[in-house]
């Protein structure tokens, strides 16, 4: 059994949305779209993508521009390791290929934070390279069309389901194929609540005529998200507050924040922050009042934060580890830094307190 590519077609060409990466064969520009849509929903993405754009029109200006620039850009899209390897690749363009983005497999798949999907999509899309591109939308498409109901989290059943693609993919039609593939599974054969009724397969397919959809796509249980404590502390100086910029590797790599860190076994989010400041700068701070708790999810855990007010004491002065990048700034400059998406849930709260006027305990006191 194969799927009817040409029903597929058909019906990508009446339903597809009207995106505005779909009006352009330009390389970058379906680049771009592509790494922000990695685990993002699409009207999240469009207002980032046009805004990228308008900022950094092509790949050399792109390289050209600054890490702190490209992630104030992405600033509430997450996943900011997509950025930066963007960033990096833009670089690699530019010095390797004198500005001109690679248009073979070898070539592009070695740029960084180029993958086999990105690859795929990419390629096909902008340069009819056929090759399948296998994300979320598209296994769920082809393992209940299939009946596939093997663990899809298995290498194996990725690298099935690539290779059996592979040799539907119609010539001169990769790009609209895959992108066939993705718009059905994102209007049409949801995860939940598919619309099995109205999909151009639905004559052919395995899940539907067995009245097994919801059995597919196949995955271990999910052993449950942590959630974590934390506390980090605004630490006042006058009319300013002390931040630090985080590596560039890592979780939230090149994003500024607050000092502060996870609970220790018994610890009162109190006790966290007076030890993290500790250990973080070198300074012992005086809890003046907690500002908020945020409560704030992730990809794969979730954190509990306390914000709080505090000052120096002591010789009043922080001695943060070599190399750490860090300002003292007022309210009015925050907007001017890319920080995590928690900490915007306690700005307006911050602001609100620090405006000009308002009685307040003074941090510089004893």
């Amino acid at each position: 059994m194969k799927l009817p590519v040409k029903a597929l077609l058909e019906w990508y060409k009446k339903n597809k949305r009207d995106l505005p990466w779909r009006k352009t064969g330009d390389i970058y520009s379906i680049w771009l779209s592509e790494v922000m849509l990695q685990q993002t929903q699409v009207n999240t993405v469009i207002p980032y993508y046009l805004k990228f754009l308008e900022r950094f029109p092509t790949i050399v200006s792109l390289a050209d521009g600054s890490e702190q620039d490209l992630l104030k850009l992405w600033e509430g899209l997450g996943y900011y390791s997509r950025a930066r390897n963007l960033h990096r690749a833009a670089g690699v363009v530019k010095n390797k290929y004198s500005g001109i983005i690679p248009g073979t497999p070898g070539e592009f798949g070695e740029l960084p934070g180029v993958g086999p999907y990105i690859t795929a999509a990419v390629l096909s899309i902008a340069r009819d390279v056929s090759l399948p591109s296998v994300d979320g939308n598209v296994t769920r498409v082809y393992t209940r069309f299939m009946g596939i109901a093997d663990d899809i989290t298995r290498n194996s059943t990725k690298k099935r389901i690539t290779l059996e693609l592979q040799e539907i993919i119609p010539p001169g039609s990769a790009g609209d194929f895959n992108q066939a593939m993705m718009e059905l599974g994102a209007l049409v054969c949801s995860p939940r609540t598919p619309r099995c009724e109205v999909c151009p397969l639905n004559k052919s397919c395995t899940a539907y005529k067995s009245g097994t959809v919801n059995l597919y796509p196949y995955k271990p249980p999910n052993p449950g998200v942590p959630e974590y404590k934390v506390s980090i502390g605004i630490i006042l100086q006058n009319d300013c507050f002390y931040i630090q910029k985080r590596p560039s590797e890592g979780h939230l790599g090149g994003l500024w924040e607050f000092p502060g860190g996870k609970a220790k076994n018994h610890e009162t989010p109190e006790q966290t922050l007076i030890r993290e400041c500790a250990e973080e700068l070198g300074a012992t701070v005086r809890i003046l009042e907690k500002l908020t708790l945020v409560r704030h999810a992730y990809s794969h855990f979730k954190i509990s934060m306390s914000v709080f007010l505090c000052a120096l004491t002591g010789d009043r002065d922080i001695h943060p580890s070599p190399g750490i990048d860090y300002r003292w700034i007022t309210a009015d400059e925050l907007d001017d830094y890319p920080f995590p998406g928690a900490n915007h849930k306690f700005f307006p709260t911050l602001k609100s307190f620090l405006l000009p006027g308002k009685t307040r305990q003074n941090p510089g006191g004893s």
